[in-house]
């Protein structure tokens, strides 16, 4: 979605005409008669981006509406033009709040120079007072880009518990944002001056959870060299934001369960329990009520936790998002990177909202750094995102069946196997080997279960790469502990038994 223009003037036909050049540069352009107007659109519901505000105008003017937007804490860059551009105009002008000032008639190149410095300027001032927020615990629901309403409607719910202590439950998939959510969760809420403490329960070797939840007392176990106050201590006061909490060992789960109710932790080797007062939001990539099911999660700890819970959609049911976080993205890296990137074309910006991106906000992000890093000149696009171009999912070519009709009608029309992400493209004039391709669809024609599908990867990925767990791991991008529990889940300890006798032997 290409960004909002606002066009305020009392004259019909400026309007026009800046509505079309605006329009020929791209923008959306939404128009206003007169300050009133202006103000009621910048207070809306619609998300401008910049404003192009005529200065004398009857009634309430262009002064009158800085005014306004400064008193409503709108930070918008404001473009002023008027009929007479002596320095005092100018000087009032921008000591009132604007960034930019244009002589009416404005010229269709120097308006695009200045729209396209506003806009940048603006970006890149709100994504530094993002990131200065972020690091001091203060972000806010504003920060966080959206258009979607549905993704809007998450945020106003989010935004009832943030006065609230209620425990939150963030559910989504992986690289969605539960992590900025939640600290918007607490940058809006009384804690907000206190400590926001992550913690990865995925990335936690099993026999350190306790400590490093909870702490130690020097002494406690071989290589407690030291004291270690755990992050329940160190959120004291503040928030304490569990992610993959779904990655929790169940021992784990019954401690974490007690310290919640009972508000006080036992510090591995500690004489007597510490007070913490902690606001606790967790977020898992999981349905958790299917592993409790599963007897893998605490039903007791999964309604303690899922006390208010909120669900962010994937990225792929919010397309429309996605130009507003490119340009988002872009700002940041084209600033670490040194380089003068000031736009994405329509080219790219099409291809970047058509990928499905499986791997959500934190895919897309990553896409457009290695961009930013290919690109040479000013503007991004489309061949700077070469793996979006060639694509990584793609339909397999059917092999040749001899008889159509001797399969059941329903699967006559059958569904192209996906290749998967690291296979070698097969040649064009060859089928694809049985081995490197998969069906979803069984013999009765009927969408296979989701965990058969799973073990299929899982065991081609075993083969292919030789039963090397931790490459095997990698490739499919969970952590090694997930892939061995995966493994007993789906009944496939014996690659894990075939690995580490190959380990033994070697060594």
């Amino acid at each position: 979605m290409a960004e909002t223009i606002l066009i305020v003037d009392d004259d019909p036909v400026q309007r026009r005409l800046l509505e079309g050049m605006a329009t020929r540069f791209g923008y959306t352009v939404i128009t206003a008669d007169g300050g009133d107007a202006a103000v009621a659109a910048l207070t809306g519901d619609t998300r401008i981006d910049c404003v192009i505000l005529d200065l004398v105008m009857p009634d309430l003017d262009g002064y009158g509406v800085l005014s306004r937007m400064r008193d409503a804490g709108l930070n918008i860059p404001v473009i002023v033009q008027t009929a007479h551009g002596g320095i005092d105009t100018v000087v009032s002008a921008m000591r009132a709040g604007a960034m930019d000032f244009v002589v009416k008639p404005v010229g269709a190149e120097r308006l695009q120079v200045s729209l396209r410095n506003a806009l940048s300027t603006s970006a890149l001032e709100g994504e530094f007072q993002r990131l200065k927020r972020s690091r001091a615990g203060t972000m806010t629901f504003k920060d966080i880009v959206t258009r979607n309403a549905r993704m809007h409607a998450v945020l106003r719910t989010a935004e009832k518990a943030m006065a609230s202590q209620i425990p939150v439950l963030i559910e989504g998939e992986s690289g969605v944002g539960k992590e900025l959510i939640a600290r918007a969760v607490h940058g809006s809420g009384e804690r907000r001056a206190k400590p926001f403490v992550a913690v990865n329960c995925g990335a936690i070797p099993e026999n350190l959870v306790e400590s490093t939840l909870f702490g130690h007392e020097k002494g406690a176990f071989t290589g407690a060299t030291e004291k270690h106050l755990g992050k329940f201590a160190e959120a004291n006061g503040g928030t304490l934001f569990l992610d993959e909490i779904g990655e929790l060992p169940l021992a784990a789960q019954v401690k974490l369960l007690r310290a919640i109710q009972e508000g006080q932790v036992d510090p591995v080797g500690g004489k007597k329990p510490v007070k913490v007062d902690v606001r606790i939001v967790s977020a898992t990539n999981r349905n958790l009520m299917g592993e409790v099911t599963a007897g893998r999660f605490r039903e007791d700890l999964y309604y303690r936790l899922a006390v208010f819970p909120i669900t962010v959609p994937p990225l792929r049911e919010r397309p429309e998002d996605i130009p507003d976080l490119v340009r988002h993205f872009l700002v940041r890296f084209a600033a670490e990177e040194g380089k003068r990137i000031r736009a994405v074309s329509a080219d790219a910006l099409g291809l970047l909202t058509g990928h499905p991106w499986p791997g959500n906000v934190r895919q897309l992000e990553n896409a457009v750094f290695r961009a930013v890093v290919l690109a040479d000149g000013d503007e991004i696009g489309a061949g700077e995102f070469p793996q979006l171009v060639h694509g990584q999912l793609r339909p397999a070519p059917q092999p040749a069946v001899a008889a159509t009709e001797d399969l059941p009608p329903h699967t006559a029309p059958a569904i192209a196997p996906l290749i998967l992400d690291d296979a070698p493209a097969a040649p064009t004039h060859a089928a694809i080997p049985a081995g490197d391709a998969m069906n979803l669809i069984d013999a009765a024609g009927n969408v296979r279960p989701l965990e058969e599908i799973e073990a299929d990867v899982i065991r081609f990925a075993i083969a292919r790469y030789r039963g090397q767990m931790s490459e095997v791991a990698r490739r499919l991008r969970i952590g090694r502990s997930t892939l061995y529990r995966k493994l007993d889940d789906l009944g496939l300890g014996a690659a894990k038994s075939n690995e580490d006798d190959e380990n033994v032997a070697s060594g």
